[in-house]
Order: C-alpha cells, then sequence, then structure tokens
C-alpha cells in the first residue's frame, strides 16, 4: 500500500537484482511494495518498525485507504502467527527428538545451545562493526549473493563461523535493531501468482514509511530492469520496474535538455527535472514564465529552433493538435533546429493523426522522435507523479529514463507512433465522463432534498471511492474551481476521443454526451475553470 500524497506506505526488505548496485554512502535496504511489484532502494532513517508505530500513523493518517492497508497487513500478520503456530505444533515432537539424539551423540557438550534461525528474520550482528561484511574467498561469490548462501546453509549454532564464510552484518543502528526483532521477525513475503516462487527471503520484513524524507532511489542500469507484458494488440506495454512512486535521488543523464511548453503540466515537469539535477533549458510562448524556471537554474531559449538546436532531447507539452503543429511547423520553430541525431518528445494530448505527422516531419530531418503524453493534473505533475504513455523510438524513450523517472511514478512504452495518442484519449474520456457522472450524481441529490456531502460520504466508502472523486466532489461543495485540469481541455480530449470511435466506427455513446455537457460549461464561460465547473452545467 502506498498514500501518494503522503509518502505513506507498507514495505517489506527483500534481496535486490544482482545488476542492481546499492547507491554509495548511504545505509539502506531495497524494499519492495506490501501488496505491489515496485521497489527501491529505503534509507535506514526512513523505516520504523509496525507495531511500534502503528497507532501514531494511525492518528495522523485518516483515509480509508490507510486504514484498509492496516487492515490487510493485521490479517496477514494473524495467517502469519497461525502458520508459525501450526508449524511450531507439528515439528515439537520431531525437534525434541533430535535435540535428545544430539545430546547422546555429544555428551561432552554441556555448554548452552543458542541456534540462528534465519526463518525468524534475526541477523547476526557484529556489534563492532557498522558495514555489511561478507566472504571474500568463497567459490560461489560469483554465482550467489552472501544473503543467498546464508539463506541456503541449515540453522546451526552461534559463535565462530566456519572458515570459509564470515559474518553477513546489517548496518547498525538503533532503527534496524528495533526493527529486526519482535512480532515484524516472522512477517515473511508471500510471492505474487506473476513471480516465480523462490525460497522464503528470511530478510523479509513489513515497516512504515516514514513520511519525513523521499526514499533513495538507486537509478542504475534502468533500462535493464522493465517489467514487460505483452498486450493482444501485439504491441508492448513496459513498466519500470523500479519503483518511481517516490523519486527520490535519482542519475540525472548526462544529455542536455530542451523544454518547450510551461503550462499547468509543464512547469511542474520542468522544476522536477531541474530538483533532480538535470540541465534544461526552457521556452514559453509567454516569456515571463521562464522566469521562475532561471531562477531555479534553468537556462533561457529564445526560440524553439534555438531550444533544439542547443540540446540532445528536447520535451514539448502544449494545449491541443494546432499548437503541437505549429509549435513544430510554424516560424523558428523545431522543425528548423532538427539535425540528425537531435531528439523530440512531444508530451501534448493530441490525436494520432497529428502525432504521426509530427513523427514523419522529424524523422525526415534525421530526428528521433517519441510521443510521451502525461495522465495526470497539476498537482500530480508538481509532485512528479504522473503516469507517462510512449510510442515511437524505443532507443529514445530509454534515453529519457531519468527524466521519466523525475516527472512520473511510471512509464509505459505502448510501441508504434499514434498508440500512445490513442490510449491516452481513452483515459480522459473514461476520466471526463466520470466527472460529468459525478456532477449530474450530485446535483440531482440537491434537487430531490438530499444531502449532497452525506452522498460523498456514502461514495467514499464504497468501491468508487478514490482520490479524483473525493478531490472534485470537494471543489463542487466548496465553490472551488481553481484549475488542476483545464475543462476546455477535457473537452477537446472528449471531443478527440469521439473522433477516434468514428474513425473505426465504434460507438461512443456516454463520451458523446458528456461532451454535450462540457459544452454547455463552456458557453457558460467555464472554460479556464477545473474540470469540476461542469457542475455548472446542470444548475444554470
Amino acid at each position: 500500500f502506498q498514500r501518494v500524497g503522503a509518502g505513506v506506505g507498507w514495505w517489506g526488505i527483500v534481496n535486490p537484482p544482482k545488476d542492481l548496485k546499492k547507491p554509495r554512502g548511504k545505509k539502506c535496504f531495497f524494499v519492495k511494495f506490501f501488496g505491489t511489484e515496485d521497489h527501491a532502494w529505503i534509507k535506514v532513517e526512513q523505516l520504523k518498525p509496525y507495531h511500534a508505530h502503528k497507532e501514531e500513523m494511525i492518528k495522523i493518517n485518516k483515509g480509508k485507504r490507510f486504514q484498509q492497508a492496516v487492515d490487510a497487513v493485521e490479517e496477514f500478520l494473524r495467517r502469519a502467527k497461525g502458520k508459525d503456530q501450526t508449524s511450531s505444533h507439528n515439528s515439537s515432537d520431531d525437534k525434541n527428538r533430535r535435540n535428545s539424539s544430539e545430546e547422546r551423540s555429544r555428551p561432552n557438550s554441556g555448554d548452552e545451545k543458542r541456534k540462528l534461525s534465519l526463518s525468524e528474520g534475526k541477523v547476526k550482528k557484529n556489534m563492532g562493526e557498522g558495514k555489511k561484511r561478507v566472504s571474500s574467498g568463497s567459490s560461489e561469490r560469483g554465482s550467489k549473493s552472501p544473503l543467498k548462501r546464508a539463506q541456503e546453509q541449515s540453522p546451526r549454532k552461534r559463535g565462530r563461523p566456519p572458515k570459509d564464510e564470515k559474518d553477513l552484518t546489517i548496518p547498525e543502528s538503533s532503527t534496524v535493531k528495533g526493527m529486526m526483532a519482535g512480532p515484524m521477525a516472522a512477517f515473511k513475503w508471500q510471492p505474487t501468482a506473476t513471480e516465480p516462487v523462490k525460497d522464503a527471503d528470511p530478510h523479509f520484513h513489513h515497516f512504515l514509511l516514514s513520511q519525513t524524507e523521499k526514499p533513495a532511489v538507486c537509478y542504475q542500469a534502468i533500462t535493464k530492469k522493465l517489467k514487460i507484458c505483452e498486450e493482444e494488440t501485439g504491441s508492448t506495454s513496459i513498466q519500470a520496474a523500479d519503483s518511481t512512486a517516490v523519486n527520490g535521488s535519482i542519475t540525472p543523464t548526462d544529455k542536455k535538455i530542451g523544454f518547450l511548453g510551461l503550462g499547468l503540466m509543464g512547469s511542474g515537469i520542468v522544476s522536477n527535472l531541474l530538483k533532480m539535477g538535470h540541465t534544461v533549458t526552457v521556452w514559453n510562448r509567454t516569456a515571463e514564465k521562464c522566469d521562475l524556471f532561471i531562477q531555479e537554474g534553468a537556462r533561457l531559449g529564445r526560440t524553439p529552433a534555438e531550444v533544439v538546436s542547443t540540446c540532445d532531447i528536447t520535451f514539448a507539452c502544449v494545449s491541443d493538435p494546432k499548437a503541437a503543429k505549429d509549435l513544430v511547423l510554424g516560424p523558428s520553430g523545431v522543425l528548423q533546429g532538427i539535425r540528425p541525431g537531435k531528439c523530440y518528445v512531444d508530451m501534448s494530448t493530441v490525436d494520432a493523426d497529428t502525432v504521426t505527422e509530427l513523427a514523419q516531419v522529424i524523422v525526415s530531418r534525421g530526428g528521433r522522435f517519441l510521443e510521451a503524453p502525461v495522465s495526470g493534473n497539476q498537482q500530480l505533475s508538481n509532485d512528479g507523479m504522473l503516469v507517462i504513455l510512449a510510442a515511437g523510438d524505443r532507443g529514445l524513450y530509454e534515453d529519457c529514463s531519468s527524466c521519466f523517472q523525475a516527472m512520473g511514478k511510471t512509464s509505459f512504452f505502448l510501441g508504434e507512433v499514434g498508440n500512445a495518442a490513442k490510449m491516452m484519449l481513452i483515459v480522459n474520456m473514461v476520466q471526463g465522463s466520470f466527472m460529468a457522472t459525478i456532477a449530474e450524481g450530485l446535483t440531482l441529490a440537491q434537487v430531490t432534498g438530499q444531502s449532497q456531502q452525506t452522498l460523498l460520504d456514502i461514495l467514499n466508502q464504497g468501491q468508487l471511492a478514490s482520490i479524483f472523486l473525493d478531490q472534485k466532489c470537494q471543489n463542487i461543495l466548496q465553490g472551488n474551481f481553481k484549475p488542476d485540469f483545464y475543462l476546455k481541455y477535457i473537452q477537446k480530449d472528449l471531443r478527440l476521443a469521439i473522433a477516434l470511435g468514428d474513425a473505426v466506427n465504434h460507438p461512443t455513446p456516454m463520451a458523446a454526451a458528456a461532451n454535450e455537457v462540457y459544452k454547455r460549461a463552456k458557453a457558460l464561460d467555464q472554460s479556464d475553470n477545473d474540470m469540476s465547473a461542469v457542475y455548472r452545467a446542470y444548475i444554470h
């Protein structure tokens, strides 16, 4: 579980892949989200034992999802405890017989025997050192990790290690000591159905991620850590296996980055690129918007052509198909700066025909092209939590990894140019239709004498509960329509999605109905308000 806005989640320590190196100079663990496939390097000081901090965190986090996560962990602990008790009962006689046999075979061994049980999550500690020590002379050094070798050995007595193996020591700190003992020791990871079944990892525990910092994500060989799944269409959807849900310390690309368009989405994207150490040159049609980013360390480009000619990879995020074409084909536009090897990434939400045309002209000049529209809103853009849908040049997609990691929580590669545009329009069609339905329900509640707040409370306790639902309903109840996603842009996306359906003779009656409501809202001068202002189309 992860509560995106607050940075809270349930985590477990796991062994990192062999080709993923630990960040230098940081005491951290490689962890996996409870119930997800996301991974990240987490600093030691950011981990807290579950039981010791449960009540404190419950008081801070009142949300339904957080409580659901607590319930899930409690249920997991109950199941684990039941299994441990059953296993302990069934094996007690065998253990007693074994111990008795050992006593008879070693009559002089009267010293107290203390066995190390890795399966209970206890790790040997060297009290005088704070670093991991692994065997330097083992013949298995190149093929198996120290944790794996320790895991495969049977339990043995504490004391001096064998000559061919030294202690495996977790970095010393009061936090780690607290985490490695107590009820959490029996908290083990259960593989998901999509993962190969592995030996139980004795070092896997679940903790609460501190709200004070973001985890230190080690960005090394990110392109090698990809989760690939084939879709029915034959296109490949690729999602970074490293968790970009919380983008902490990453290694920025050494390529020069350009960015064109500093609207609601572009501003947050550029800010995160700069925060993560990228070298960025910016341009905006309204030059004053560049000033803030110049103060943050960005460079100023006088024209789109200049930005493209001086940068290795140039991103663009503008409002609609016309703006996207004008940016590329217009005077001093992108195309004039393109030469062999230059890269252009269009993040605008446009139709497939537009993006295909732009790709053709860029490639005709020797450039490389990638479409990468983003799913999210202004807040998610500011938080670096966008979802990036990419298609086109696969190599360019990989070259953009550190940029995508800075601006988003995950990215998908969808194959040939046009696929990302289609997928993005479908996503926004669903979102826009849902928003219109929310507004319709709230107004119907009002005219029938029902409490709108009670309706929201009921929805938040049901299957439709989501951050989007809660935020948009709060906007309506408070009469606050400050734009987080412009109404005029969601209407544009609905119009383009309907056209997409027409092109393949597929009916889109729900989207068509929602589109008409948004058009009415635009006629009521709601274009530059948030999409939730569609509510006003029902009350006028």
